[in-house]
């Protein structure tokens, strides 16, 4: 593994009990960031700090994201935990079911669309101003290829994904001016519990897309973003960063 330098910054990933958000958690902690740990599942996530302590400085912090409210008391407990925050991966999200458009349950189209973009938003809009107000800062979103290309049966994640872009492009432009980073990872699918909120049929979809011929590794997710979370990434924001396997060739 290289080792990114992150020693002494103060690093917030969101979706983080499990999954990529795990991942990504442990690649900073490991590169020396101290890093909170947001998650709605309180449980899970309390296992995994403790998983995670002999890494480095792991905090737990339970936060609904599609609670503003929620966020900012996140905010003001990471703040009191690990002293600041330098680096913010917005990563909470689910998949929702797989179905046409036109059958599409509301109330599952809302839930994705609050988690996976208005979660995105609220961690954003807490956070966003004490970076100004240091002059520092590194965001990385998490996207999905299926916001690129918008897979078939899945309109709500699509559609979530590809607003997250967007947040990202326009954030990106709108703090251009300050030592702050705003970046967006755009992966291919990873063998993660979200899978089980998939129909196989809509997973064997997604793996016949990749021209690697597999699905992407959690470690190889977590490396791309430790880098782009690194205080060497100065110059580049607004941009989206690919982990297809191929699958996105533009």
């Amino acid at each position: 593994m290289n080792r990114i330098d992150l020693e002494g910054r103060r690093a917030v990933v969101t979706g983080a009990a499990r999954g990529i958000g795990r991942a990504i958690a442990s690649r900073l902690l490991r590169s020396g960031a101290a890093v909170a740990l947001w998650d709605r599942d309180a449980e899970t996530l309390a296992g995994t700090v403790e998983d995670l302590a002999g890494e480095g400085h792991a905090v737990a912090v339970t936060v609904d994201v599609t609670d503003y409210a929620s966020v900012e008391q996140a905010v003001a407990a990471t703040n009191a935990q690990i002293g600041g925050i330098d680096i913010l991966v917005p990563n909470a999200g689910i998949a929702g079911p797989t179905m046409p458009l036109w059958e599409y349950p509301l109330e599952a189209w809302r839930q994705v669309i609050d988690i996976d973009l208005t979660g995105v938003f609220h961690s954003l809009r807490a956070v966003v101003p004490q970076l100004i107000e240091q002059n520092y800062g590194r965001i990385c979103t998490t996207a999905s290829i299926a916001g690129k290309e918008g897979n078939p049966n899945a309109a709500a994640y699509s559609a979530a994904k590809a607003g997250v872009i967007a947040l990202t492009k326009s954030l990106g432009k709108e703090l251009a001016s300050h030592d702050i980073s705003v970046a967006c990872i755009t992966p291919a699918a990873a063998r993660t519990r979200i899978f089980d909120q998939m129909s196989q049929e809509h997973v064997d979809y997604m793996l016949s897309k990749i021209p690697r011929g597999r699905f992407v590794e959690l470690e190889e997710i977590a490396a791309m973003v430790a880098w782009i979370v690194s205080e060497e990434n100065s110059f580049t924001t607004g941009a989206v960063f690919d982990l297809s396997g191929g699958r996105a060739t533009y």
